[in-house]
């Protein structure tokens, strides 16, 4: 399923009607959730699969993003407060790597972080819908997302710990 949200945002970029690019959201949305949901029901969670489903959605939503800003409806400056996660997430994941005290560190979804995707593609639909909605939407994607990154930082940091003790 993780997949599928790829191949949609490659659709994303390729279909301009609103209606199109709406229901190309609600099923990135919907396969994001049944993958998780199926996952943790089923009992099939696999180290691929936690892997592969973060860069699919991020693949989703930076395409998205990436369109609307080269079309106009996002600034320069929304774009990347609406990337500010992703972008330290990413960061903070190569440093962890490359602190031998921090490897150990094992990176899991955490509860702001999908909320924070929860809000993109909120927005995602807003910029089409609702576009009056986009500055404060985007205004509380940023503040979850440093919220977001506090959180994941004393999560990485608590997991050294645990991991240099055990």
């Amino acid at each position: 399923m993780s997949l599928s949200r790829v191949v949609l945002a490659l659709a994303f970029v390729l279909m301009s009607e609103p209606w199109d690019r709406i229901a190309l959201i609600a099923v990135a949305g919907l396969t994001d959730f049944m993958d998780g949901w199926l996952a943790r029901h089923k009992k099939s969670e696999s180290t691929a699969g936690a892997l592969f489903d973060p860069i699919a959605d991020r693949i989703f939503v930076l395409v998205a993003i990436s369109t609307y800003l080269v079309e106009g409806q996002l600034s320069t400056a929304q774009y990347f407060v609406f990337l500010t996660r992703d972008l330290a997430t990413a960061v903070g994941f190569l440093v962890a790597k490359g602190i031998p005290a921090l490897r150990p560190a094992v990176f899991r979804a955490r509860m702001l972080g999908k909320i924070v995707t929860v809000l993109q593609m909120i927005t995602l639909l807003a910029i089409i819908l609702l576009p009056e909605l986009t500055e404060i939407l985007i205004l509380a994607i940023g503040v979850v997302s440093a919220a977001s990154i506090v959180d994941y930082t004393i999560a990485l940091w608590r997991g050294r710990t645990r991991s240099s003790t055990a």
